[in-house]
């Protein structure tokens, strides 16, 4: 039995608790045409906005999880916006979540979604967005890291519900921000606390990135979240959780155990979400090279998921490692935080681009969308559908 696995038994995976992703029975993840992305070119890409570099994004969504259609035509899209720095890292210290406008295959910047100082957080991280398309009332799920005003950045992740009014028009904006709430709590019993990890990148522990689904069988409305599995045996004890609405206004949350554990293989399962295609649930993360647990099996960045007849357990991996695909070998970080929407677009933004880079070049940040990608899904299978 592989360290992977010793440690997830004694994390407490049994029966009834989390499905566990384990290292895949052959010793390697491995990758074929269909698991591996495009290379990306300099002229696959452009930025959105000269002065702004923008990563994780997700579309103001129906509750279905398309992105919802403006009166006017276009969709609004929300992504983690900051400065560019030398060091690309240094974003995460600076990132608030920024609005911006698609028509006609052009991007609008329209700037910070949350006007300032409403955000307790520090700084903004991931999230998703729902429109009401009646009421034009946007609800933001979102995670807010270390508190307002802070003197040196903390990694304490809490995530918060807020509302705004859509005003559609040729250019449209939220206003009226309000009804700000921690929604889902961190239960100890189930989940570290985020900040018990180093500020060091492939260190940070989870307590993040709410994903809403609302599950077309029952009506329920869920969050899915990137987390850390309390008590676990291993340092790399990432996890996916979920909170479930107790009541039909989605003003009261019921976080849950975790639903899928990495324990002893995965530090960071990030931005988690589902599609229900086909009569099943497909579970989706990311995920990186350097936060997998180097005394076992490592695999590449990439999108990673698992399938399931049943939102909270029976998981078991796609392609039988979890590996839906990943990025060249030759540009290894090209890309990253995927996201699938239910028609199995992907989005995700370029990252380290390039293959012509020395051992000791500088990184060349993307910060930007990457090209959509799309899936093809068939049981226990996924993989690309070539552009």
């Amino acid at each position: 039995m592989s360290t992977a696995q010793i440690s997830c038994a004694d994390a407490g995976a049994v029966e009834g608790g989390p499905s566990q992703w384990l290292p895949p029975q052959s010793g390697a993840f491995e990758t074929d045409a269909s698991s591996v992305v495009p290379l990306i070119a300099d002229g696959d890409f452009a930025p959105v906005a000269e002065d702004l570099g923008v990563w994780d994004a997700w579309p103001i969504q129906d509750p279905a999880g398309y992105p919802a259609v403006l009166a006017g035509g276009g969709t609004l899209w929300m992504a983690l916006g900051a400065p560019h720095f030398d060091d690309p890292d240094k974003r995460h210290h600076h990132a608030r979540i920024h609005l911006l406008l698609k028509r006609g295959g052009d991007w609008t910047h329209l700037g910070p979604a949350m006007p300032d100082g409403f955000s307790p957080g520090s700084r903004e991280w991931s999230g998703s967005a729902v429109l009401d398309a009646e009421t034009d009332i946007v609800t933001l799920y979102f995670t807010a890291t270390g508190r307002r005003g802070e003197g040196e950045p903390t990694f304490l992740q809490r995530m918060f519900r807020a509302r705004a009014t859509l005003a559609q028009g040729q250019t449209p904006s939220l206003t009226d921000w309000r009804d700000l709430d921690e929604v889902i709590v961190r239960d100890p019993a189930h989940y570290m606390a985020s900040e018990s990890g180093t500020g060091t990148i492939g260190t940070i522990k989870a307590f993040r990135d709410p994903a809403y689904f609302l599950d077309p069988r029952d009506g329920r409305s869920h969050l899915l979240f990137a987390a850390s599995a309390a008590d676990a045996a291993s340092e790399y004890n990432g996890v996916v959780g979920i909170a479930t609405a107790e009541d039909a206004s989605l003003d009261t949350w019921r976080i849950g155990p975790p639903i899928v554990t990495a324990c002893g293989l995965n530090n960071e399962l990030e931005r988690p979400h589902v599609v229900y295609h086909a009569g099943l649930y497909y579970l989706f993360w990311s995920t990186q090279r350097h936060v997998f647990n180097p005394d076992d099996v490592t695999g590449p960045t990439g999108l990673y998921g698992m399938v399931s007849d049943n939102l909270i357990s029976g998981w078991r991996p796609l392609n039988a490692t979890g590996l839906v695909f990943a990025n060249p070998a030759e540009a290894a970080a090209q890309s990253y935080s995927w996201l699938v929407m239910p028609d199995l677009r992907v989005t995700s933004f370029v990252d380290n681009w390039g293959e012509d880079q020395a051992p000791d070049a500088a990184r060349r940040f993307g910060g930007t969308f990457a090209p959509d990608l799309r899936l093809v899904l068939e049981n226990d299978r996924a993989g690309l559908i070539p552009s």
